[in-house]
Parts: structure tokens; C-alpha cells; sequence
């Protein structure tokens, strides 16, 4: 449940900034309705995106032995492009974006979108790192992180440097004190 909860938080504040600069970019008139417009692509992204990639890789494989290389990348680029295209439709039916202009508020915006999502790719781990530990404060709950706190080092940690000072593992020192 965590994770899905940081993985949607995340994800729609990168998607309220790219509305956003949509919004400045482009005619598409976004304003107060960036937070609905964030909220309604972060489900279309997380849900429906997968299954509309799916299916247009679906069509295409049908031809892709006949491609080269080249052909291949390139329809790739349009599929994604066109995947953009549809979260940008249901982003604009849905919410109350206004679009006005056909290649500056239906093209653009979807190339805008992709680049978007590639910047979040490059850097979701690190952004679900920290919204999750964002998550963990404030819930009050402790994120599982690799160091240690320095005050207050781990019992094995502790024990071999009581080692180190005397010579003595804590059961050597155990048996002396039990003798004395």
C-alpha cells in the first residue's frame, strides 16, 4: 500500500509540473485545475497507459519483422507519441483544461508530456526514495535505510569495539567476571 501511495504522490507532483508547463508553454489554459488535471493524468499514467501501450505494440508487432532498425525506432517513437497523445485527450475530456489551436494545444503538449516522462524516468528511483522517506515522517514509522545512526551504533558493532580496547570477546569477559 506504501508503495503505491508514494509511487502515485510522486508521480503526481512531477505531473502538476508538467501541466504547469504545458500551461506556460502552450495555449492550453491550465491554471487552478493543474491539481485535477495532476490527479486525473497520474491515474491515466499509472492504469491506462500500460494497457494502451500494450495494445498499439500489440498492432505493430504484427509487422515488425519487415522493419530495419531504423523503421523499428522510429515506430517506436510514433507509438509513444501516440500513447501521449491519448492520456493528453483524457486529460483535456476529463479535467478542466481548455486547449485552443490545434498543433500548439493538441500536438505539442503530448511532446511535452514525453519528454516529461522521460526526466521522471531517469530520476523515479531517486524521487520514490525520498517521497518515501517523506512518507515514513510522516507517519512516524522509520524508513529502512542501509546506515546506522551514529549514537547508537549496532550490538555487534559495539561488542567488537569493547574487542579492540581489551583483547576480550564479551564471552571471555562474561567468564572473568564470573570468576571474580
Amino acid at each position: 500500500m506504501k508503495k503505491w501511495i508514494v509511487r502515485f504522490v510522486s508521480l503526481l507532483v512531477f505531473n502538476v509540473v508538467v501541466l504547469l508547463v504545458i500551461g506556460l508553454l502552450t495555449p492550453a489554459h491550465v491554471g487552478w485545475s493543474a491539481l485535477w488535471a495532476g490527479i486525473i493524468m497520474t491515474a491515466l499514467v499509472i492504469w491506462v497507459k500500460p494497457l494502451v501501450s500494450r495494445w498499439f505494440r500489440s498492432m505493430a508487432a504484427a509487422s515488425a519483422d519487415e522493419r530495419t532498425k531504423l523503421g523499428e525506432k522510429t515506430v517506436q517513437g510514433v507509438l509513444a507519441l501516440a500513447v501521449a497523445f491519448v492520456v493528453w485527450i483524457l486529460t483535456v475530456i476529463l479535467t478542466g483544461v481548455n486547449v485552443s489551436g490545434w498543433f500548439w494545444g493538441y500536438v505539442l503538449p503530448p511532446v511535452i508530456l514525453l519528454i516529461g516522462w522521460a526526466i521522471y524516468d531517469a530520476v523515479d528511483d531517486k524521487v520514490e526514495a525520498q517521497a518515501s522517506s517523506l512518507y515514513d515522517k510522516a507517519t512516524g514509522g522509520r524508513s529502512v535505510d542501509t546506515r546506522q545512526d551514529a549514537a547508537a551504533p549496532p550490538a555487534t558493532e559495539r561488542a567488537g569495539r569493547r574487542e579492540l580496547k581489551d583483547g576480550l570477546t564479551d564471552e571471555q569477559r562474561k567468564m572473568l567476571d564470573d570468576l571474580g
